[in-house]
């Protein structure tokens, strides 16, 4: 399997605040064939095709990284690209108020 890495990895979800970035096609193919069976839905085997028909030059390896992240977005494992507690420090604002 070609691995055409992608200009921007893919950041998931893998547990217990840890995250991993899928970023080629080979990386794609993994986490996928990792996946637990009981989970596989049609976004699943969207994915699959996606990323095999990038494999064989019918789709870009960018294509196969969109179906990747529709994936990662309807099983909920896309990590955000903002961290959540950075995020939340800018809302509340990270003045120091001591007098």
């Amino acid at each position: 399997m070609q691995s055409l890495k992608f200009d921007k990895p893919v950041s998931v979800s893998i547990g217990f605040g840890s995250k991993l970035e899928v970023n080629s096609l080979m990386g794609i193919h993994q986490f996928l064939t990792d996946w637990p069976p009981s989970r596989r839905t049609s976004v699943y085997s969207t994915a699959v095709r996606a990323c095999e028909a990038a494999r064989q030059g019918q789709l870009t390896a960018e294509q196969a990284r969109r179906a990747f992240i529709e994936f990662a977005k309807v099983h909920d494992i896309l990590w955000p690209e903002i961290d959540p507690v950075v995020a939340d420090m800018a809302m509340r604002g990270t003045h120091n108020n001591h007098i």
